[in-house]
Order: structure tokens, then C-alpha cells, then sequence
């Protein structure tokens, strides 16, 4: 799955990054490679942003009745944040990368649970990657069509009446401008910097903050928020930023001793080094997970008639699986919520750190942590290891991404507005990628310095 994720290597403790956010501005606008790659990202996402304005050639289609239905559903909420807006627009990219992240999140389930899969992948290489990408882009294509009628179902129950060409040519324009944004991400990836598919995320919480902000304005001009409540919303706001970049950042570092070795008339080895463990090992993606299966219910139950036993059903597991409920049924949903988020932090931990490969790698390159045996040992102490600071990695997601349910209450406003954007999934993913995309352009700066 092309999302941010977390990982580990070998690193010498001389040789962190520690370029200022200006310094690294100015030496990758110096690089011409490194500026080439950067406005090529910044192309894709003027295109990707032209895109999310393109609306759907439907007759009659009143997008201020899409706009009204989307303040009671806080699913197609939060997509629309993901996307810019592209929802609420009704805009060729009103799918955007949802089906992609959900058809992601469901092979990397099949492949744990099908051993075959799971060793095809681990030995198969760039063959077996390819395949997997296929299944991904299969079952997307699926799920495109499938959330595309879940749209249009809920268009008509906002009064909307399409008929059966013009749903048809919808899904089309829909699954096209879905498969449109992967292509981008993909180009990003392998023409730009930085993951392009996280990027392409970035970008769509990018574009709806200036909407939220101008809510929030007009929100205090009409008298229904007060300015103190505005003020507390940014102290809010800058001290989740502060908390996630800190537990981001902050990583277990281990201390690897390498063994000598006689290479003919040198000495080789010796050194010590260490293996950075991240505290927030598997990034934002369990959220991402979490969040897919919490909102999965009212998904399905938009796919059924209105007035059906099944959308009734549907929609009031939802209510129970939803965080942002009414109490009692928001308390169950947070708990539910809390569940995901900590299952799929280890399951994501457990898929980025394979502790019986890197006791195995070590063993075989004369390399130990002082004080433990290799083999066995070494292994166990690093599923303890792994194992605490998943624990706190889990607790750090559990806490963002429960605040934007939290910040309502602290600040006074509607959950229904901006605040939503304090905490959560979209500020998360923002400083995550952001300080990923930073690392990746330092690590190209000191790789040149380096060369020279």
C-alpha cells in the first residue's frame, strides 16, 4: 500500500539529518534535479486541483443539495476533506484514492491470511510485486463501481433522479478520475519526491483547509462562534502540531556492535552503530485502516434503498461504530475505534519489522546488541522491544486521532465545522508527509554533499 508507513535500517548515530527547514529549501532549489523534481510535484498537484473543479456532466444536478446532505453524514465528511471538497463539488475525482486505500488494506489482510500469497510475496521480487499491484488495481476498479453507487444512492435520496445512462456515464467519469489520481501519485513517485500517493492525500487536505478556515471566519462574523473561541481553536491546533511532530520523530535507538574481521592485511568492523526503532513504527496508515472499517456500515448500507430492513440495519451498526456519534453510541464507537487503531498499529508493526529477519541479518553480518546473545535471544529482546514502544505508538494515534472528536467539546464548536480538522486523520497525515517528504530531501542534499 503506497501510503506512509513506518521502517527501520541501520544508521550511524554521526549522521542524522540536521538541515533547517530554510537550509533544506534553499539547497534543494539549488540542485537542478532536486528543483526539477519538486515542480513536477508541484504540476501534478495544479493538475489534481484543476481536476477537483472539473464537475460531473449531470442534468439537473443542484450541488448545494450535495452540500447540505454532506453536514449529516460524517463519512462523506471526512472524504471530502480527503478530497478538497471534489465531493461536495460532485467532481470527476469524487472517488478520489478511497477505493484505492480500501482495495489496499484488504489484499494486505488476504496476504496474511493466505501463507501462499504471503511467501509468493517474500520471494517472488519485482515479479511478485507486480502481481500484487494487479490484484490492488483489480479489486480498486471494484470498489470504484461499488462506492460510485453508494454516491448516486445517496444523491437520490437528496432528491436527485438520474437515469440509467446518465448513472452509468457517472460511474465512468467517477472511475476514471479515481484511476486518474493513482496514475498521478504514481508519477510522483517516480518522477518527483516523496511517496506520491501520500502526497496526493496531502494535497486534498490542502485544498479544503481554505474552505474550513473562511467557515470558521464567517462562523464568527454571524455571531455563532465567539473570537476566543477561534483563539483556542489555534492554540489547539499548534499544540497537536507540536505533539505529533514530536512522537514522529522520536525513535528507540539500539545499539548494534559490529565484530572484527581479519580481510587480508586490514582490520574490518568494529564500529558501533545503532538500529533506529520509530515510536510511531507504522505511521498513519492504522488510522487510515481503522477508519475504512468504522465507516464500512454506512458504506454498504448506502448501497440499499432508504426505506429497506437492510439500510436500517446498516445504518444503526454505524451509529455504534461511529466515534462521533451521540453518547451512549459515540463512547461505543470510540472504543471500537481505539481497538483498530491498536490491532492494526501491531499488524502493520509486525508486516515493517520481521524480528526473526533482523536477528537472522545480524547473526550472519558477526553483528550483536551488547549484552544479548545472538540468535534466540536477540530475537526475543527485540519483539520486547518492538512490542513496548508499539504500545506507546498506538496510544500516540489512539490520542490524534480521538481529538477531533475532542476538540468540539474543549473549544465550544459544532463537531460539524473545521474543528474536525484539529488532531485527527488530516492533520496527521499532513505533518507526517510533510516530515517525510523533508527527510527524503535532506537525505538527497547530504547524499550529493557526500559524492562531491
Amino acid at each position: 500500500m503506497s501510503v506512509i508507513g513506518g521502517g527501520g535500517g541501520f544508521t550511524g548515530g554521526s549522521k542524522s539529518l540536521k538541515l533547517s527547514f530554510i537550509d533544506t529549501l534553499k539547497g534543494a532549489w539549488a540542485d537542478p534535479d532536486l528543483r526539477a523534481r519538486i515542480l513536477f510535484v508541484l504540476s501534478m498537484f495544479a493538475v489534481y486541483v484543476i481536476g477537483v473543479h472539473i464537475q460531473v456532466p449531470i442534468p439537473g444536478l443542484k450541488t448545494d443539495q450535495i452540500a447540505e446532505l454532506l453536514k449529516n453524514n460524517p463519512y462523506f465528511q471526512l472524504l471530502d476533506v480527503f478530497g478538497g471538497g471534489a465531493i461536495k463539488r460532485v467532481s470527476i475525482f469524487a472517488l478520489g484514492l478511497n477505493p484505492y486505500i480500501t482495495a489496499s488494506i484488504i489484499v494486505q489482510v488476504l496476504t496474511t491470511a493466505f501463507p501462499q500469497w504471503k511467501k509468493d510475496l517474500q520471494e517472488g521480487g519485482e515479479y511478485a510485486r507486480k502481481q500484487q499491484n494487479k490484484r490492488i488495481r483489480m479489486l480498486t476498479l471494484v470498489l470504484c463501481v461499488a462506492q460510485g453507487m453508494g454516491f448516486l444512492q445517496i444523491m437520490g435520496s437528496a432528491g436527485l433522479a438520474l437515469t440509467p445512462i446518465a448513472k452509468f456515464s457517472t460511474l465512468v467519469f467517477w472511475t476514471a478520475g479515481a484511476m486518474f489520481v493513482l496514475w498521478l501519485g504514481e508519477q510522483i513517485s517516480e518522477r518527483g519526491i516523496g511517496n506520491g500517493v501520500s502526497l496526493m492525500i496531502f494535497a486534498g487536505i490542502v485544498i479544503s483547509m481554505p474552505a474550513q478556515i473562511g467557515m470558521i471566519n464567517q462562523q464568527i462574523q454571524d455571531g455563532i462562534l465567539f473570537w476566543w473561541q477561534a483563539i483556542i481553536l489555534v492554540i489547539l491546533f499548534l499544540a497537536t502540531t507540536w505533539f505529533i511532530v514530536l512522537f514522529t520523530s522520536a525513535q528507540r535507538r539500539l545499539p548494534i556492535q559490529h565484530m572484527r574481521r581479519q580481510v587480508g592485511t586490514k582490520v574490518m568492523g568494529g564500529q558501533t552503530s545503532y538500529l533506529p526503532i520509530p515510536v510511531n513504527t507504522a505511521g498513519v496508515i492504522p488510522i487510515i485502516f481503522a477508519i475504512s472499517l468504522v465507516f464500512l456500515p454506512m458504506q454498504f448500507a448506502n448501497m440499499f434503498p432508504p426505506t429497506s430492513q437492510i439500510h436500517f440495519t446498516l445504518n444503526k451498526i454505524a451509529e455504534y461504530m461511529n466515534p462521533g456519534s451521540a453518547m451512549p453510541q459515540g463512547l461505543v464507537g470510540m472504543a471500537m475505534y481505539t481497538l483498530l487503531i491498536f490491532f492494526f498499529t501491531y499488524f502493520y508493526t509486525a508486516i515493517q519489522y520481521n524480528v526473526e529477519d533482523l536477528s537472522n541479518n545480524l547473526k550472519r553480518a558477526g553483528s550483536f546488541i551488547p549484552g544479548v546473545r545472538p540468535g534466540k535471544q536477540t530475537k526475543d529482546f527485540l519483539d520486547g522491544v518492538i512490542s513496548r514502544i508499539t504500545i506507546a505508538g498506538a496510544a500516540f494515534l489512539t490520542v490524534v486521532a480521538l481529538m477531533q472528536y475532542i476538540a468540539p467539546a474543549i473549544s465550544g464548536m459544532p463537531a460539524q465545522n473545521a474543528a474536525r480538522l484539529i488532531g485527527g486523520t488530516s492533520l496527521l497525515i499532513m505533518v507526517s508527509v510533510a516530515l517525510e517528504t523533508m527527510r527524503q530531501i535532506e537525505a538527497n542534499i547530504l547524499m550529493k554533499q557526500y559524492q562531491q
